[in-house]
């Protein structure tokens, strides 16, 4: 996918990008204003109309919800929210380990979840409300497949859905505890894995409860076996001891994997200075308002030598 990270490598979190947003939410049939203090921070328009459109918010009132509507807002999802899957409460923990969780996820036939699946994939696990990947795959259709693990049953049922409403065929999502199924999964998949991304896992901040965290070395042997040389790995996490965690773990593997701080911008202690999808997660923005700092890695796949 022309590494698919440089294709959506402008931040999102841009002035003009967010005001953007905020316009589509104003055009928009189903814009709302609520909450939105004007007019502190306006931005005009000239190619969306042929006259110029102002666009005014203040975003020091806007609440962090607000600010996730703001950078999904050309998605529309707030208003496809079918009446069978309705509210859905977000359960924040969740013990992979529970005899519930130990059951691999089946296969799905790959034919009849993605239009083309010899494509391209990217794996995002622990894919949480799946607006990230919607993102992702409303920007690459056509070019990569997504495919979305999560342990939370509720929230791949209200995403898949979001898939329907919005027509893509390059996205899908599956009720799975990735350290269970995630070998099976993609080796089953015909195309090449080329993304994986493991973002905010659950933290399990008890020292006898880090056997949960997801990033353990089984998962990071089958994430490497099945890789494909190039391949790339982005992992982040708000909190520092998970961020470290995954990062010796990766690091481990230097004889496959190399960081990419020669392509990316990273700070001095060799985090990567911003999002390099182009798009936040919605825990991201949270924490980020919040006044957290999130620590991000990208590696890559070691292209094979003769």
């Amino acid at each position: 996918m022309a590494t698919l990270y440089q294709a959506c490598s402008s931040s999102s979190s841009t002035p003009l990008l967010l005001a953007k947003r905020v316009f589509s939410l104003a055009s928009s049939p189903h814009s709302f204003t609520s909450g939105y203090k004007i007019p502190r921070h306006c931005s005009s328009f000239g190619a969306f109309n042929s006259a110029s459109t102002s666009v005014c918010v203040d975003l020091k009132e806007l609440r962090s919800n607000e600010l996730v509507d703001l950078e999904y807002a050309e998605l529309n999802l707030m208003y496809k929210i079918s009446e069978e899957v309705g509210h859905v409460r977000i359960r924040q923990h969740v013990n992979p380990l529970s005899a519930s969780f130990s059951k691999p996820a089946p296969v799905p036939v790959w034919d009849e979840v993605y239009k083309d699946p010899s494509l391209p994939l990217m794996v995002d696990i622990g894919s949480g409300s799946g607006r990230f990947l919607l993102w992702l795959a409303n920007k690459n259709a056509g070019s990569t497949n997504f495919l979305g693990l999560e342990i939370r049953q509720k929230l791949v049922k209200r995403a898949n859905f979001w898939v329907d409403e919005l027509g893509l065929s390059n996205v899908h999502f599956i009720f799975a505890n990735a350290m269970v199924s995630f070998e099976q999964l993609i080796t089953s998949y015909p195309g090449p894995l080329e993304i994986v991304s493991i973002l905010c896992p659950d933290p399990h901040f008890k020292k006898r409860h880090q056997k949960r965290r997801v990033v353990q070395k089984p998962l990071v042997n089958s994430i490497l076996q099945n890789l494909k040389p190039g391949g790339k790995i982005f992992v982040q996490s708000d909190v520092l001891d998970v961020a470290q965690d995954m990062r010796d773990q990766f690091d481990e593997e230097s004889s496959v994997l190399q960081h990419m701080d020669d392509t990316v911008a990273t700070e001095e202690d060799g985090w990567l200075m911003g999002n390099p999808m182009g798009i936040r997660t919605e825990r991201e923005i949270h924490a980020e308002f919040e006044g957290a700092r999130i620590y991000r890695r990208l590696y890559q796949k070691r292209q094979l030598t003769s």
